[in-house]
């Protein structure tokens, strides 16, 4: 296996890897995120009212929702990482490419 093949492979499995974490920050915002927004928003709106109802709101607010944040946060510093990798493999493959270029071209010469 040529490096740049190898390249290549491990941009592919970075590829795949970054579209799992876009899947799951959805799975975040979509699944834990919005769900505990509307339950607040429902809840601020008169469906229970009392201690009970402003001490939800203010758990729900005050922890789980910057903690579900975080979590996001923390998938979205991990695909700029991702991005970043790719970038640099493919600078990477780029340069091995022009590198056995230039190899063909100094031996084509020297064999002509």
């Amino acid at each position: 296996m040529s490096i740049g093949s190898l390249l290549r492979f491990a941009r592919q499995v970075v590829a795949n890897v970054l579209s799992q974490l876009t899947q799951q920050f959805n799975i975040v915002q979509n699944q834990a995120l919005q769900p505990m927004r509307m339950m607040i928003q429902q809840v601020t709106g008169g469906v229970w009212v009392g201690d009970g109802a402003d001490a939800f709101v203010q758990e729900v607010s005050s922890l789980m929702i910057p903690g579900v944040g975080k979590v996001g946060e923390n998938i979205t510093t991990m695909q700029r990482n991702l991005n970043r990798a790719i970038e640099v493999m493919d600078r990477a493959d780029q340069q091995v490419n022009n590198m056995v270029r230039g190899l063909a071209d100094v031996f084509n010469g020297i064999y002509r």
